[in-house]
């Protein structure tokens, strides 16, 4: 049996077994810890963080402060600024990594897919030819190569 060894990740899967209280959607953006928790640009009434579970490097969430479930109650001001800090996001993310593609998703409810359902956040997954490959069919693991801090820093420069 091959053995991928990626020790980075320690940190984050034993934070998977932490109980957290509240929302980490509202939480997180109320500490002063922008670094570690991953959060790479605020702004007016979102935010942009790297997610600590990542489909690919790079993979960013905008989030509104407001704790709302469905996009449907997002004013229009949040609407604005959610799509504005999207192509910031496309920019800062091209700057970055040069990806070739994009996946940008909403999961609205648990049933479509929504880790955390009840504070709607949108989702843009950096994308590269042959970034899938057998690792997630014949291993059930995905490969990233680089650690979330490396990406954090590099993200953080491309917005300023």
């Amino acid at each position: 049996m091959e053995k991928l060894w990626a020790p980075w990740r320690m940190a984050y899967v034993g934070k998977s077994n932490e109980p957290t209280s509240g929302c980490i959607f509202c939480t997180k953006p109320e500490e002063d810890r922008d670094e570690e928790n991953y959060l790479v640009h605020r702004g007016e009434t979102m935010f942009i963080m790297l997610n600590a579970f990542p489909y690919n490097t790079g993979h960013l969430m905008i989030v509104p402060y407001r704790h709302l479930a469905d996009m449907r109650d997002l004013n229009p001001e949040e609407l604005l600024e959610w799509m504005t800090l999207s192509q910031r996001a496309l920019s800062a993310l091209e700057a970055a990594f040069k990806p070739e593609a994009y996946n940008l998703g909403i999961n609205l409810g648990r049933p479509a897919g929504a880790g955390i359902a009840d504070h709607v956040h949108l989702h843009i997954v950096p994308r590269w030819n042959g970034d899938t490959n057998f690792m997630p069919v014949i291993g059930d693991v995905k490969v990233l190569p680089e650690a979330l801090e490396q990406s954090y820093h590099k993200l953080k420069a491309a917005f300023r």
